[in-house]
């Protein structure tokens, strides 16, 4: 008895045991994350009305930022609800087909799926700047359009625009030519996004006005460095780094691509920069994470599996005994056709060949030996008798072709296999190599046998792991994609070293993130990080992201039209006279906009050419009078006078 009760209190504690490690292993089992590709379609623009307050007392402005990427587009109207927010939001590209007319062309949220019109599409950027105004017109009349603006012949709202930090001249007299020229409009204001957005933040947070900080925009071309002192920019330290969220976007797409060579079509753009925008981080520290990726455990629970849209209809998959035999059975009938069809054909042939040797062997026996030596020779014979041979040899043939049609017209549904011996087509070759194509069925295996399934979904399924943090990181190592430039941060050293060391602690002390390329996860931990690798020792710095780092440049613009009202001579804004008598490259300054920075050329004072032919009829004093005026000169005179 103590025996049996002993076996029993082991035989409990190891049940107990055994379930306690099986709910440690399902605690620690890692979580399998899947997700999917929203796909998510545009819908077409409503034409809005134009609201009462946007009209009287003044009309208001239009705030528009002209984002590489998107454009927003709202009022700047004080007490409208329906100003608070951008009216319209859509990618800035236009679909036109050569030689299409200007109502076919199809503006950014008219074009429900970008991918089957990628190769139409068109964007009025070069990079960051605008160079294409044939693009840009037709934005400008698709937002009026929906805007309610229905006026005729001119636009009599002022508008705010954002442009390129230190945009070029001509671009910005491009641009005023087209809204003061074009749309007649009375007022124009030039700012930078990532300045607006800068002012849009500090106002948010009742900070003094004449700040000074640095500012790190990324959007979809370029990443910008713009140093900000008492409230102007430093145009003359501004960098950029030809690095943003494009470039991002084209990198994951190539590794993708190269990792699932199968799924090529189903590896679009638009997909991935969804999944920058979902799923993708900035590491603290890139080479720590990818030793983390190493570790079979991690990467079970952050690989990312998207799965793909699939059918889940296998071929041959759950099918009945009868199903096949009825499949095998039509597979048989077809191949029996097939070589019917074939022997037909090779009869029909050796049949009319057999007829014309016949022919060329009826001119022999009625005598035209002539004939006869000229059809051999085109027959590539030499003799009557090999000529009696080919007869023989097709004749035997011929008459085994058609007992072999008549054997087979008397067997209906046989299939010889050993009448298989003549070449077939690629299909039919796959449909001889079926698997199921020798006779053998379904109930003569074992039921209790379980055949391996193939997992459709899982084959459908991307794994996104170390590419999550491997594209935002081209920010900080151009180098990845083969740019040979510096990154963020070593272009962020560059210009601090360009300040006094006062300078540097007063700019580090409010360094700004903004711009959509800015919104990855750990982005902001990452140049902290950087920061304190930079800085001297027990140095201060500051990091803040901006609220909405995508939207802000567009509060931004519309809080500085609501303080600053157009009117004339009033600071940041362009009136027609001015541009009337200044020219379209002229910017009125404020404290969003880009800094005017005189340029010296010095042009370089020509030379005055030597005239030979003159010094040729100049006497030898003469040409000693001529010589101080040049060294070049005097010396080729010298020497063709002497």
């Amino acid at each position: 008895m103590g025996t049996i009760s002993q076996r029993h209190r082991v035989s409990t504690r190891l049940y107990f045991e055994l379930v306690r490690f099986e709910k440690m292993a399902s605690k620690d089992a890692p979580l399998c994350q899947i997700f999917s590709f929203q796909d998510c379609k545009t819908t077409p623009d409503s034409i809005y009305e134009l609201p009462a307050q946007c009209v009287s007392p003044t009309p208001a402005p239009v705030v528009i930022d002209n984002g590489s990427f998107q454009t927003r587009v709202g009022w700047a109207a004080p007490g409208a609800e329906e100003c608070d927010s951008p009216r319209l939001l859509f990618r800035s590209v236009a679909a036109r087909s050569r030689g299409a007319a200007r109502s076919e062309t199809q503006i950014g949220n008219d074009i429900p799926n970008l991918e089957p019109l990628r190769w139409l599409l068109k964007s009025q950027f070069d990079r960051n700047v605008v160079v294409n105004f044939e693009i840009q017109e037709l934005i400008f009349d698709y937002v009026f359009t929906h805007l309610g603006i229905a006026s005729e012949g001119c636009v009599e709202h002022p508008i705010v625009l954002t442009e390129a930090p230190c945009n070029p001249l001509h671009c910005r007299q491009m641009m005023s030519e087209l809204l003061f020229e074009c749309y007649r409009v009375p007022f124009v204001s030039y700012g930078v996004d990532g300045l607006y957005s800068f002012y849009h933040n500090n106002i948010q947070r009742n900070l003094q006005p004449l700040h000074t900080g640095i500012v790190l925009s990324s959007g979809y071309h370029c990443s910008h460095i713009l140093p900000v002192i008492n409230g102007r920019l430093d145009a003359l330290n501004c960098k950029r780094v030809n690095v943003a969220g494009s470039q991002a976007a084209s990198y994951l797409q190539r590794l993708l691509q190269l990792k699932y060579p199968g799924h090529l079509a189903a590896i679009t753009l638009s997909r991935m920069e969804e999944l920058l925008h979902e799923h993708s981080y900035t590491a603290v520290d890139y080479h720590e994470e990818l030793e983390k990726w190493r570790c079979p455990g991690f990467y079970e629970r952050e690989v990312h599996r998207i799965q793909l849209p699939f059918s889940g209809k296998l071929p041959g998959g759950c099918v009945s005994v009868e199903e096949r035999q009825e499949r095998r059975a039509q597979q048989l009938r077809r191949l029996q056709e097939i070589n019917t069809r074939r022997r037909e054909e090779k009869l029909q042939q050796d049949q009319e060949r057999l007829d014309r040797l016949l022919g060329v062997q009826e001119l022999l026996e009625d005598g035209l030996l002539d004939q006869f030596h000229k059809s051999l020779v085109e027959l590539n014979m030499d003799s009557a008798e090999e000529l009696q041979s080919y007869i023989n040899k097709l004749q035997v043939a011929v008459e085994q072709s058609r007992q072999k049609l008549l054997q087979n017209d008397g067997a209906e549904g046989k299939t010889e296999v050993s009448e298989l011996e003549q070449p077939m087509d690629e299909g039919d070759g796959v449909a001889l190599m079926d698997s199921d194509f020798p006779e053998d069925t379904l109930s003569e295996k074992s039921a209790n046998v379980v055949q391996p399934a193939f997992n459709m979904a899982e084959y459908h399924q991307l794994f996104v792991g170390t590419e999550r943090l491997r594209c935002p990181e081209i920010l900080f190592q151009p180098s990845l994609i083969g740019e040979d430039q510096m990154g963020l941060m070593e272009t962020l050293q560059y210009v601090l070293a360009r300040y006094t060391p006062e300078q540097q602690e007063a700019l580090v002390s409010h360094v700004f993130l903004t711009g959509g390329n800015m919104q990855y996860p750990g982005m902001k931990e990452r140049v902290e990080r950087e920061l304190l690798a930079m800085r001297p020792f027990q140095s201060q710095f500051k990091v803040t992201m901006a609220t909405q780092p995508a939207l802000d440049a567009w509060y931004g613009a519309r809080d500085w039209a609501l303080e600053h009202p157009a009117a004339g001579g009033a600071e940041g804004w362009i009136s027609r006279q001015d541009y009337e008598e200044k020219g379209g490259e002229y910017l009125s300054e404020h404290c969003a906009s880009n800094a005017f920075v005189p340029m010296k050329i010095v042009k370089p004072v020509p030379a005055r050419p030597a005239e030979p032919s003159v010094a040729l009829q100049t006497p030898a004093g003469a040409a000693a009078a001529i010589a101080p005026a040049s060294s070049i000169v005097s010396t080729d005179v010298t020497v063709v006078a002497s």
